[in-house]
């Protein structure tokens, strides 16, 4: 992130899965966390404060995490941005017989009343990316019994799995990889992860 901010380099999309955690933005409501430090223990569930905008969210095995770190022509742009994630999602979505839709006044990627891909992002100084997105495939939905996802109580979330889609992390990868270079006119090479000391197992790293 920082050789993007000095304008070093290529913009870069890491695509991973983590463990089990709950990840708490910087408007989290701690009243959206149901389950206490017990509960979550016995489910291996990590709490972690992030400095992502939005609510608390949830991070597990099954699902396609990830983190654009690209430099944007104006930080007036960050709506523009959000709204090209979500075409990522929603094409990458469309390549498995999924219609997936946005919902006005929230963000992500919905499919009727339940979310299948959350977004959250920060842009720092001088335009550049960091956080991105969480797309559910395999997803245990359980999980996300011990949060209000996002903090919306109203809604429900699913995954491609729930939506009767038989496919894996690694295939949904490559149709997201495939969906970013449309949208944002790049184009994708996979480069290596060595040297790289990221805390989680990356499936990719492709730089635009």
């Amino acid at each position: 992130m920082t050789r993007r901010q000095q304008d070093v380099g290529s913009d870069v999309l890491f695509l991973l899965e983590h463990p089990r955690v709950y990840t708490l933005g910087k408007r989290t409501d701690r009243s959206h966390l149901l389950w206490d430090d017990s509960a979550r223990a016995a489910r291996g569930i990590e709490l972690v404060q992030v400095d992502r905008g939005g609510d608390v969210t949830y991070h597990g095995p099954g699902q396609l995490v990830g983190y654009p770190i690209l430099r944007l022509s104006s930080v007036r742009r960050v709506v523009d941005y959000v709204r090209a994630l979500e075409e990522v999602l929603i094409r990458a979505l469309a390549t498995f017989g999924v219609a997936g839709d946005r919902v006005e006044g929230f963000t992500g990627v919905w499919v009727g009343d339940e979310k299948v891909a959350a977004i959250g992002v920060r842009v720092a100084s001088k335009g550049v990316t960091s956080h991105g997105f969480a797309l559910n495939v395999t997803t245990d939905l359980s999980d996300y019994d011990g949060i209000v996802p996002c903090g919306i109580a109203d809604r429900g979330v699913c995954s491609l799995a729930s939506l009767g889609v038989a496919t894996t992390v690694d295939a949904v990868a490559d149709a997201v990889e495939q969906a970013a270079g449309e949208v944002f006119a790049g184009t994708l090479e996979t480069a290596t992860l060595d040297g790289l000391d990221l805390g989680v197992a990356p499936r990719s790293k492709a730089a635009m």
